[in-house]
């Protein structure tokens, strides 16, 4: 770990219990008549009460004050942060992609950083999802965010984030994702320039995908998850808390740090995960899988099988199939596809699509390699090939994405970008 100070607990789904202070988390029971040192025992709950055993969802909270410790709160505008296919535009039936957004020169937070590329869904009907970038050079030193609208997956692509939560501290860097519940506050501190990608998911939590036929072993490891250990802010600092809330954001000032957390257990927590720990499962015989075997976490919706939201990486692989096409095949999906890119190449975009940007095949709108990927492919030699020093993800989402006014005209649209398949040529030869 880049940072020798920070220390984690490991498990995806796991029951975890953390204390700063030795003796504050109550032992046998969750809310005793006094809680010592003096705290206050504080519930946070992700799901229902009455939800299944299975996903119930909540932490336990003792602080040095409770969260309802808070000034009155007003409308603070934001207006490239977008919720829910209501804020999106009128969007093409074509394959969209865009450059690299450049880190604004101005100082700049996450928060005031973020700039909504694609909505869909409704976070009060709690179904849908929407992409974000994040432009920041500035760390959030008196504030702090909550988003009572959905959890959030954040994907760094330039710069290391250090999160402060609720619960405690997660070290994120490029290769790695951090998974932040929806209402717990955090802040981002950088290193400098920072950009990266975030899914704001509305819908049913993200989960680790059932791995049917490929046993108990592959993909994503629950153990591979790291949750932070508890940790606390010192007392009378004063904030300013900003909360995403039905779309909008509003801000209050508070007193002290939201940080005070000073033991918890439960598990509802934030996450932070290395790709690098990812298991791929690929062909070792012929024919390109289909990309669902690269999901790493999956919010699943009311139709078995077909996700509100999966999150879909492209990581370094061997490619063996013989007689085998090894690039993804041309297709249209009845699920929406938004993409980005970490580092590197993607094999079935080696120009055009750089590290920074992004692309976005709808529902139904056909795509494929460009006309180099495939003239490259339908040629080579089709030895063993590692795929080297190349990260890109998916956001994938059954329900339509619509773009922001934004993303079709804040500058970085690519115009060009269907030209790509523009030398695919007609070969097919009749016989006489």
């Amino acid at each position: 770990m880049s940072n020798p100070n920070l220390n984690y607990q490991s498990g995806f789904g796991n029951q975890f219990a953390s204390e700063a202070v030795e003796g504050a988390l109550p032992i046998g029971r969750n809310s005793p008549q006094r809680v010592a040192h003096g705290l206050y025992a504080e519930l946070l709950s992700g799901t229902a009460f009455t939800a299944p055993r299975a996903e119930n969802l909540r932490t336990w909270m003792y602080r040095r004050q409770p969260s309802v410790v808070i000034g009155a709160y007003q409308p603070l505008p934001q207006p490239y942060l977008k919720t829910g296919a209501k804020d999106g535009v009128a969007t093409p039936p074509d394959p969209l992609r865009w450059h690299p957004v450049d880190v604004p020169e101005q100082e700049t937070d996450f928060v005031q950083g973020l700039r909504t590329v694609v909505v869909n869904g409704d976070p009060d009907a709690q179904t849908g999802m929407a992409a974000h970038l994040y432009l920041a050079n500035r760390s959030m030193t008196d504030s702090a965010f909550v988003n009572a609208d959905g959890e959030m997956l954040l994907v760094p692509q330039q710069g290391t984030l250090t999160i402060t939560t609720e619960l405690g501290m997660l070290e994120v860097a490029p290769g790695e994702i951090a998974l932040l519940p929806r209402g717990m506050a955090f802040k981002v501190a950088v290193d400098g320039p920072s950009r990266g990608y975030v899914c704001e998911n509305y819908g049913a939590h993200f989960r680790l995908p059932e791995l049917g036929p490929i046993g108990s072993n592959g993909l994503a490891n629950a153990r591979d998850f790291l949750a932070p250990v508890a940790a606390h802010e010192k007392e009378g600092t004063p904030y300013r808390l900003i909360k995403k809330y039905n779309g909008a954001l509003w801000s209050a000032p508070a007193k002290s740090s939201p940080f005070n957390v000073v033991a918890w257990h439960g598990n509802l927590v934030p996450f932070k995960y290395d790709t690098k720990h990812f298991m791929t499962i690929g062909s070792i015989s012929f024919d390109h899988p289909d990309p669902s075997i690269f999901t790493v976490l999956t919010s699943p919706s009311d139709t078995a099988g077909t996700a509100n939201c999966d999150f879909v990486i492209f990581p370094p692989r061997w490619m063996v199939a013989e007689d085998t096409f090894r690039p993804p095949w041309y297709h249209r999906n009845v699920m929406s596809e938004f993409m980005g890119l970490v580092q590197g190449q993607y094999d079935a975009k080696p120009e055009g699509f750089k590290p920074g940007g992004m692309s976005l095949h709808n529902c139904m709108v056909p795509h494929g390699p460009d006309a180099e990927a495939f003239d490259a492919a339908s040629s080579a030699a089709l030895a063993p090939r590692k795929l080297d020093d190349t990260l890109a993800f998916m956001f994938e989402s059954r329900w339509r994405f619509h773009a922001t006014e934004f993303a079709l005209n804040g500058g970085a649209l690519d115009s060009g970008y269907a030209s790509c398949w523009a030398n695919l040529k007609d070969n097919f030869k009749e016989q006489a």
